[in-house]
């Protein structure tokens, strides 16, 4: 167990602020648009494998995400898709990466209640021009020592970022909604893992715990956050 809980890192889409949500909108559009060659279920199922697909080309965010609803629904149609609904699906994109910003509940409080404390960065992963607009919009941005805009999030990712800050990687916390980019592999890393839930969850973000990860931790919002980190230390 750390000395000293130094570092704090804190994940920024479905943590700080409401992102998945868009995404389940737009899916909602996407099916409406397709609903004549494809039942919604089935439609989702095709869709969640060429994210999944996809990733490695195309990383994570609007873009990948816009370029595999295209792929989709060129699939289900036997590549006779409307040029109509491949250009609603376009303005979709663009209205994604322009929506306004919504910070989720205690976010700027339990932000600026560790930063007072502890050294704080920002861990985030998508596109870098989208995530640079969100975290402007936030407000948030002065209140960090760092900002980490990664192409993915594994156990060597945070093993750089946490062993350049105070505390190196064991004195590190790493804050989010996803077991499997925030959690895991930051107790993989040997660092704290947090999981704050979000009612909304993208299909390829689930991941489990392993038994005995005692520095595993959950709460139910971020207003538990600054008693968390007070009774770590």
């Amino acid at each position: 167990m750390a000395q000293n809980l130094l570092t704090i890192g804190f994940d920024a889409d479905d943590t700080l602020w409401h992102n998945e949500r868009f995404f389940k909108l737009t899916q909602d559009r996407f099916a409406d648009l397709l609903k004549d060659h494809a039942d919604r279920d089935h439609l989702s199922e095709r869709l969640v494998a060429a994210e999944r697909r996809n990733i490695g080309h195309y990383g994570f965010g609007v873009k990948g995400f816009v370029l595999s609803m295209i792929e989709t629904a060129l699939e289900v149609t036997d590549n006779r898709v409307p040029g109509a609904v491949i250009g609603e699906l376009m303005e979709a994109g663009r209205e994604m990466l322009h929506h306004p910003l919504e910070l989720l509940p205690h976010a700027r409080a339990a932000v600026e209640a560790v930063a007072e404390t502890h050294h704080i960065v920002l861990i985030t992963k998508g596109d870098l021009l989208h995530q640079e607009r969100k975290l402007a919009q936030s407000g948030l941005g002065e209140l960090f020592n760092g900002i980490e805009i990664v192409s993915d999030k594994q156990p060597e990712v945070y093993q750089r970022i946490f062993g350049g800050r105070p505390g190196g990687v064991d004195g590190a916390m790493m804050v989010g909604n996803s077991m499997k980019s925030d959690v895991v592999p930051a107790l993989e890393a040997g660092s704290w893992g947090v999981h704050v839930p979000h009612d909304l969850a993208w299909a390829l973000e689930h991941a489990d715990v392993s038994e005995g990860s005692s520095r595993f931790r959950e709460i139910s919002d971020l207003s538990e956050l600054s008693g968390l980190v007070a009774e770590i230390g």
